[in-house]
């Protein structure tokens, strides 16, 4: 079992993120900063899942003036320019928010089911994580392209696959590197299991580390017009 160090500093992460997660959401439901891309209401709090305290940051840098209660309160028609950073952090957070969810439903599941491949629970969290997160990835995808390029059902998923297979794959590549060392190198014996809080904490990491290896693909996507910036 890890250490109780490490379960109470999983446990104060996780609540971070949930409680990040949170006050988006009131932010922007109770509170009505609602965003003109409504797929961003749904990637905003997923990403705090894992960046906690720096989504909610970015949150209120690059979300909220987005919506037109903050426009109508500040006396402007437009938010303020964002640097081409930010552009590239939203496209990777969108595409972050679909493996994310794809993984916590796919993670849940096999451990429920006891799935493995080859005697290893790993290797059939590798194959039902990225297949989830395809299926979630493309929709969340979807909502974002579509509407912007006022493109059909057909035209919209054929782009949606296109901007995100690719970055998502990048995501899930850095997010299963650092999963494996989680099973082979920091807990080989016993495993850790996502009835575990300290799981969950290295997921957290593993999102993070996902996000970092993502970012290349995404600039590349975004600069050959591939994928939206945001």
């Amino acid at each position: 079992m890890p250490p109780t160090w490490l379960v109470v500093l999983a446990w104060v992460e996780l609540g971070a993120g949930f409680a990040s997660a949170a006050w988006i959401l009131v932010d922007i439901f109770v509170l009505r900063h609602r965003q003109p891309m409504r797929i961003m209401e749904a990637v905003w709090p997923v990403t705090a899942l894992y960046l906690g305290p720096v989504a909610v940051w970015g949150y209120h840098r690059f979300g909220r003036p987005r919506s037109s209660r903050w426009l109508e309160r500040n006396g402007r028609d437009e938010p303020p320019p964002a640097p081409s950073w930010a552009s590239t952090a939203l496209g990777v957070s969108h595409c972050g928010a679909g493996c994310t969810l794809g993984d916590i439903i796919a993670e849940f599941a096999i451990f429920g089911l006891g799935a493995t491949i080859a005697g290893h629970a790993l290797y059939a969290a590798f194959v039902g994580d990225y297949l989830a997160a395809v299926l979630l990835g493309i929709v969340f995808q979807y909502f974002a392209i579509a509407p912007m390029r006022d493109l059909s059902v057909r035209e919209g998923l054929t782009a949606a696959a296109k901007a995100d297979i690719i970055s998502l794959t990048a995501f899930e590549v850095g997010l299963f590197g650092w999963m494996a060392l989680m099973y082979f190198v920091f807990f080989p014996s016993p495993h850790l299991h996502p009835d575990n809080p300290v799981y969950w904490f290295g997921m957290q990491i593993g999102m993070i580390v996902g996000f970092a290896t993502a970012w290349p693909a995404n600039v590349w996507l975004i600069r050959r017009g591939i994928k939206e910036a945001m």
